[in-house]
Parts: C-alpha cells; sequence; structure tokens
C-alpha cells in the first residue's frame, strides 16, 4: 500500500471545530476578535490575536492546555493509526498553523503518523507568544489561484499540484483527499480520476461539488461523522488495495478492521440538501 497517499485538512476534519475560533473563545477574547476581523484578513487577525493575549498575560502553556481540550473528530484517531499501519502515506494540508496542529497531533499520540504537515508558519518568538504567518506571503504577491474560492493566504491546489509531481517520481498512484471547507475545493479540481476524494456531507466542500460534478475527475464518497469517515476510508484503502494486488489475499492486513466489504458502488455525490 505504499502507493497510496491520503491528504487530511484538519479543522473539522480531525478536529471537530475551528481551531482560531476554540482558541479565541476558550481564552475569553471572542468579542476583540470579532472587533478586528472586518479590519484585516484572518491570518493577520490571528497573528494579533495572540499579540493581545501575550500581553493580557496569556501563555504559550495556556494556548497548548486549550488546544489539548479540542474535541476529536469521534474514530479519526483509530482511522489514521489504522492507514498508518497498513502503509499508506498520510499528509495534512490544513489553513491553521503548525504550532496548533503539532501540539493536538502530538497530544493523541499520531504525529509521527503524517510524513508532511502544509499549513500556516506558526512558531514562539524570542519574547515568548506565538506568532502566526501566512503559509503565502499575500502581502508581496499573489499565489495566482483562479478558482474564486482559495483563501490569500493558502491556495491548496496548488500545494496538491506539488505533492503530485513529487508522488510521480516516488512511483506513488492514487490519492485520497478529506476535507469539509470552502478552501478544500480547490485541491478538489486537481485530483485525477483514479483518486478519491471524501468530502463532509452539508459543509461547504461538499455543496461546492455538489455544484460543479463536472469538474471532479476523483470518486467522491461523502463522510459525515467520525465513523462513516473512518469506514470509507479504510474501505477505499483495501478497494485500492485488492485492485492492485489481484492475486495477493489482503484479508490478513485487515483482519481487526471493521470492514463490510471490499468495495460498495456508491454515486458519484448524492444531492445537497436545502
Amino acid at each position: 500500500m505504499a502507493g497510496i497517499v491520503v491528504v487530511f485538512d484538519f479543522d473539522k476534519t480531525i478536529i471537530d471545530l475551528d481551531s482560531d475560533n476554540w482558541v479565541v473563545d476558550e481564552l475569553g477574547a471572542t468579542d476583540l476578535f470579532n472587533q478586528l476581523l472586518p479590519t484585516m484578513p484572518w491570518n493577520s487577525v490571528m497573528d494579533r490575536m495572540m499579540k493581545e493575549l501575550h500581553e493580557q498575560g496569556k501563555t504559550i502553556k495556556d494556548i497548548e492546555e486549550v488546544l489539548k481540550r479540542a474535541p476529536i473528530i469521534p474514530r479519526v484517531v483509530s482511522a489514521i493509526k489504522a492507514a498508518h499501519a497498513l502503509g499508506c502515506d498520510l499528509k495534512i494540508v490544513s489553513d491553521a498553523n503548525l504550532f496548533y496542529i503539532e501540539t493536538i497531533l502530538n497530544h493523541l499520540g499520531i504525529y509521527d503518523c503524517f510524513t508532511e504537515i502544509n499549513t500556516n508558519p506558526g512558531y514562539v518568538d524570542e519574547e515568548g507568544k506565538l506568532r502566526i504567518r501566512p503559509y503565502h506571503d499575500f502581502h508581496t504577491s499573489s499565489h495566482g489561484c483562479s478558482c474564486n474560492v482559495c483563501p490569500p493566504n493558502m491556495c491548496k491546489g496548488l500545494i496538491i499540484e506539488r505533492i503530485q509531481a513529487s508522488l510521480a517520481k516516488e512511483g506513488k498512484k492514487r490519492m485520497i483527499y478529506l476535507g469539509d471547507g470552502a478552501g478544500d475545493f480547490c485541491p478538489s479540481l486537481k485530483l485525477k480520476e483514479q483518486d478519491f476524494v471524501m468530502p463532509r456531507k452539508d459543509f461547504p466542500v461538499w455543496k461546492l461539488i455538489n455544484e460543479n460534478l463536472d469538474l471532479i475527475r476523483a470518486e467522491i464518497h461523502g463522510w459525515s461523522d467520525g465513523e462513516e469517515q473512518e469506514h470509507i476510508l479504510l474501505q477505499i484503502i483495501k478497494a485500492i488495495t485488492v485492485e492492485e494486488n489481484p492475486f495477493i489475499s489482503v484479508d490478513c492486513k485487515f483482519q481487526t478492521i471493521p470492514i463490510n466489504a471490499v468495495h460498495e458502488t456508491l454515486p458519484k455525490a448524492l444531492p445537497v440538501p436545502y
């Protein structure tokens, strides 16, 4: 299964909320955040919020403790561990930031399951406060994406194209992409016919995909909760394995994984409920 690459978004795909909002709300800075948001881009607001929280006496330890309390989507940890154990190459592409993601993944004990984290830089400076920078420096130039959905600080589609180029050199063939937000639509457009996209049902990316089915080449498998996410992800991995290795038995690798079938024929996408 070395040929399978699984790419996860983070907010509302691994954790069950928006990490920026969680930190701001838990540290009692919601009103200030709402005042600043109309005046500057989201990424810049979060960097400013970290400065304000530091000046109010909040420490890196305080932020870490808040992050460790973030609700996790049920079954996602076991799904990640299972996919990693099966030999898949796991990566993250997220518009959160590196400090948040590393803190939570380490707390959950799954940091080492991932070979790559693509996100906004987040680091502790010499004054002991958290700084958050944009993945793409939109102050100097545009990332050039034309899909009209990507935020100015990050085009996930460009990241997926870079990953695809590196995978071609490594001989890896298939990609599975999981996400929920509008920013996950652009990378969905970059996936190829042999790939799979797993949008979270009734979230922005689900609506965008359903409105633009003719632009999506990958197979679409929606999920609504952690149990469904785990089941579908592991089912896809097994289906790929059987397809690419028809003369070997893979049941021994999956004997501890609850899968009811090798592959279900799912519709390309289900209608978006209104």
